[in-house]
């Protein structure tokens, strides 16, 4: 016997949680299907929480697209929900002439997509704001906060239950025929599958997204692209935090984790680092303050690496690898594959936290569903 539901969400992180938001509140009936036994287990609970202010990706891409209202939107639901949430600023150092030319591309870019507070300091300006800083001078993104993203998914979660959304934990879309009509395989924790009928799929299940999408009998395999998966290792710093903004160095010393961020709880930590890897390993090893370290000095000498100690990582999943540069998420919906009631959401990797809210309604715009206003 198939059982029949409007929608079904893959995946409970923060993009299936803001898609199945935004469904129930359009009025549809929702149920997620998450193969975890809570939310976010996975990427959306692995990242630095950054709010990012939408002047990091290419112009015309969904990324920059969705990112900067999404920021607005989320530092305004933070608000009215009590989120913690703080809009501390960020700044881009460089180290010499060369790095301060790519940091006003930066701001050209940023200002040419909208993001118009940007400015260009000098040295001593950036060691005035942040007196531990050594640079020739710094890209300084004042919209730019951090969020506590676990109160966030949760608060998206209340909103679709309220709105008559389910949850299915412990439960996976293990494959499906799309060749008329929707019809789904759904797997519980005892491995037992029971067939499922919808009119909407969106398919956020984020690592898993692409295993959906290829398990779909009557969607052309295009739109399943190779997923890469970029880990990142965050390590946390014992004491009071060097900086009072997130800071973010340049190339290798980003990818060798360099960044800066503080956390919500008044603490800090160091990362992500950039590795390209072949399955998901969330260990974080012992031997990586050096790397850490030596990424860190590009813009604070003093640093003593001993107060550098594991804390966890996160896996990026991408739809464009190590050789293709600052890609895009890959969004398909009817009008690309001609499946009605289909959307699938591959490599959404940051701005997601960011974007979600702005980017589920884009998926209901793909659908023809028109969103419901906001309160």
């Amino acid at each position: 016997m198939t059982e029949t539901v409007e929608c079904i969400v893959a995946g409970a992180g923060i993009v299936g949680l803001a898609v199945a938001r935004a469904l129930a509140r359009a009025g549809r009936e929702v149920i997620v299907v998450e193969r975890n036994a809570w939310i976010g287990n996975e990427t959306s609970s692995r990242n630095n929480e950054v709010i990012h202010a939408g002047f990091l990706y290419a112009p015309g891409s969904l990324r920059a697209r969705l990112c900067r209202p999404g920021a607005e939107r989320t530092y305004r639901y933070c608000e009215s929900r009590g989120i913690p949430c703080r809009r501390l600023g960020k700044l881009m150092p460089a180290a010499d002439e060369a790095g301060l030319a790519v940091l006003a591309r930066l701001i050209e870019a940023g200002r040419a997509g909208g993001v118009e507070e940007l400015e260009l300091l000098d040295g001593p300006a950036a060691a005035r704001l942040e007196p531990a800083l050594r640079c020739a001078g710094a890209l300084h993104s004042p919209f730019t906060g951090v969020v506590d993203t676990h109160a966030l998914m949760l608060a998206y979660r209340g909103d679709a239950e309220d709105h008559g959304a389910m949850i299915a934990f412990s439960s996976a879309v293990t494959g499906g025929d799309v060749r008329d009509g929707i019809r789904l395989r759904v797997a519980g924790e005892d491995g037992s599958e029971t067939a499922v009928a919808c009119r909407v799929f969106v398919n956020a299940a984020g690592l898993g997204a692409r295993q959906i999408a290829l398990s779909l009998t009557g969607l052309a395999p295009r739109f399943a692209p190779k997923v890469h998966l970029a880990l990142g290792r965050f390590l946390s710093w014992n004491g009071a935090p060097p900086f009072g903004r997130i800071v973010v160095p340049l190339g290798v010393h980003l990818a060798d984790g360099g960044a800066f961020t503080p956390d919500i709880a008044g603490r800090g930590k160091f990362g992500a680092d950039l590795v390209w890897v072949d399955k998901a390993d969330y260990r974080v090893p012992d031997d990586l303050a050096a790397k850490f370290a030596g990424a860190i000095r590009s813009y604070w000498p003093e640093v003593d690496e001993s107060r550098l100690s594991p804390d966890y990582a996160g896996i990026r999943p991408r739809t464009w690898g190590p050789e293709a540069g600052n890609g895009d998420w890959t969004v398909s919906g009817p009008a690309d594959h001609g499946v009605p009631g289909l959307v699938n959401l591959l490599g959404i990797e940051t701005p997601g936290v960011t974007a979600a809210l702005s980017l589920a309604d884009h998926v209901l715009e793909l659908l023809g569903i028109a969103p419901a206003p906001e309160d």
